[in-house]
């Protein structure tokens, strides 16, 4: 998910009791429940490296209690910056219990992140095997408004104790962000319901007279009934929209066939490059294509595009098909890689090949 939900996530967390318990468990769990992240870092040293760790040691298992010690030492730092001042004297920090809130909510990331079709790897590094639901857009609207109700709405029963002059009756917001939370998970509940029953009815029919070998179907955004529907079959892929309420493939009459690009030695060479041995194991649905450049002896450019995430026009886009979390080798005319392509058009990036 993206930075908004897990922050929201985390404050929500700290309102539903946690913050009873000891001084600066909202503080905790919200830079927490987002600092998986820093592994945006690893662009600095590039791109395809970048690609290679995201959502890596940071989103696992075993990097979450590092990954908690970091914050806990960041919020003691302020903490000793602010003169060990907290807003409730009575109410000092448990260190202990805030490195377990830190815990709670590294694991509320990892989580969050499953959901989605992105993907997570959690038990890095003794596997790399990517785990996803499928049910959740990577920015969810309707998650945004559950979470931010259960943290404003007691704002305004503080507003009116002020206005009335009652006397401060300790933190607020407990059952609002307590509902907030329960909200996500009964929508969770909803979105795998309709999830499963997309897969179904991909699973219920032939394309072009041929049987599926496996079917996903991945969440659209906003809207829980409708999903984007890839199919592989032996010879080609078939994309198409999936509405669950029937439930329904193919609706509107968009369906694409992708036939699947016969193997040859550019495309192996740049499946064994680092950008393409990345890009494979983390691809569920891959697929390549090939350029050569001009003049040919330049040599060639292979991009791989994993099709979950290949926006149908009509679908997502009213501008054409796009290449979404595409990439790129270029290979020169001794079938060598020499550069990583990241976007297209005038936007592509192009940085050389690690060696």
């Amino acid at each position: 998910m993206e930075p908004i939900t897990h922050f929201l996530t985390g404050a929500c967390l700290g309102r539903a009791g946690f913050n009873r318990k000891t001084a600066l468990a909202t503080l905790t769990l919200t830079l927490a429940a987002e600092a998986s992240d820093l592994d945006v870092l690893g662009r600095f040293w590039g791109p395809a490296f970048g690609f290679a760790h995201h959502r890596g040691f940071t989103h696992s298992f075993l990097g979450v209690p590092l990954v908690s010690a970091v914050v806990i030492g960041f919020v003691y730092l302020i903490w000793r910056l602010r003169g060990r001042k907290t807003k409730d004297p009575n109410l000092p920090p448990r260190w202990g219990l805030l490195y377990f809130y830190a815990c709670l909510a590294g694991l509320s990331h990892i989580l969050l992140d499953f959901t989605n079709n992105y993907g997570v790897r959690p038990f890095w590094p003794f596997s790399e095997k990517w785990y996803s639901w499928d049910i959740v857009f990577i920015a969810e609207p309707v998650m945004w408004v559950l979470l931010l109700l259960g943290l404003i709405v007691p704002g305004f029963g503080s507003l009116i104790d002020r206005e009335i002059g009652a006397r401060p009756r300790g933190p607020r917001g407990r059952f609002a962000a307590s509902l907030a939370l329960l909200g996500v998970v009964l929508m969770w509940g909803l979105r795998d319901y309709e999830h499963r029953r997309a897969v179904n009815a991909l699973e219920a029919r032939t394309y072009a007279g041929a049987d599926p070998i496996r079917v996903s179907a991945y969440p659209t955004y906003v809207d829980p009934f409708h999903w984007y529907g890839v199919v592989e079959t032996p010879d080609f892929f078939a994309l198409m929209p999936v509405s669950s309420l029937g439930p329904e493939v193919d609706p509107e009459g968009k369906l694409n066939i992708r036939y699947k690009p016969e193997e040859t030695p550019i495309t192996l060479a740049a499946k064994q490059s680092y950008l393409g041995r990345v890009y494979l194991d983390w691809a569920q649905y891959p697929i390549t294509e090939t350029e050569v450049l001009a003049p040919p002896e330049q040599g060639h450019i292979v991009y791989f595009q994993d099709l979950r995430f290949l926006q149908l026009p009509g679908l997502f886009s009213r501008r054409g098909t796009r290449r979404v979390l595409g990439a790129g080798v270029q290979l020169d005319r001794n079938l060598r890689p020499v550069a990583d392509i990241f976007g297209s058009g005038k936007s592509r990036i192009v940085v050389p090949e690690p060696k």
